[in-house]
């Protein structure tokens, strides 16, 4: 199954930055205002969604889900859905965090209800990629200049670091106080975890 690209509606700078992560073989979902990023992606559309309610639907023969304004998923989640439904496992999600800190933590969160889902989701910004941490993960040396390691559960127990700035080992991190913020991979960095949910941030 090919990836399904997700795009929202939120600000996006340095678009030379994700047309370089496309694929041939990605599919497509512009979310209501997300279509206003359609021209510097410089790609087609498969399917378009949204109440838009914020952005005016152009007159297109592409494939369109208008949604009623008042409902209880966002256009950013009824597209998730949409192509869990279709059988994609594989999420690279743009333009979903912004000025709205409501919805920015609520596009975080569908990482996790992927994840649930037995799919794997990234959230690509101007500044950085997120992801789930799934028990491990390599950054390599330059990669990103900084990384953050955010608990989303109560703690995270468990947690190794090797080959960053900040090392920890068997360590135990509570959603109270994020002491995984800010490492710097001075080496190529191997993280490991055995139990909790855990956020990683990677800071270009």
């Amino acid at each position: 199954m090919s990836r399904c690209v997700i795009v929202g509606g939120a600000d996006i700078e340095n678009y030379e930055r994700l047309n370089k992560t496309f694929l041939k073989s990605d599919y497509f979902i512009f979310c209501d205002s997300g279509l206003k990023h359609l021209e510097k992606l410089n790609v087609k559309p498969n399917l378009i969604v949204g109440d838009f309610d914020s952005f005016e639907l152009p007159k297109t023969d592409i494939k369109t889900i208008k949604l009623p304004c008042e409902k209880d998923d966002t256009d950013t989640f009824f597209a998730v859905k949409t192509a869990l439904k279709q059988g994609f496992c594989d999420f690279l999600i743009i333009g979903v965090t912004g000025q709205r800190l409501d919805h920015t933590l609520a596009n975080i969160s569908m990482l996790k209800y992927l994840q649930n889902k037995q799919a794997k989701g990234v959230i690509l910004d101007d500044y950085s990629e997120i992801f789930l941490l799934e028990k491990s993960c390599k950054i390599a040396k330059g990669e990103c200049k900084y990384f953050s390691i955010i608990a989303l559960s109560e703690k995270l127990e468990g947690l190794n670091i090797n080959g960053a700035k900040y090392e920890l080992e068997n360590a135990t991190i509570e959603n109270s106080f994020q002491l995984g913020v800010s490492n710097e991979p001075e080496n190529d960095t191997l993280i490991t975890l055995e139990k909790g949910d855990a956020l990683i941030i990677k800071v270009f």
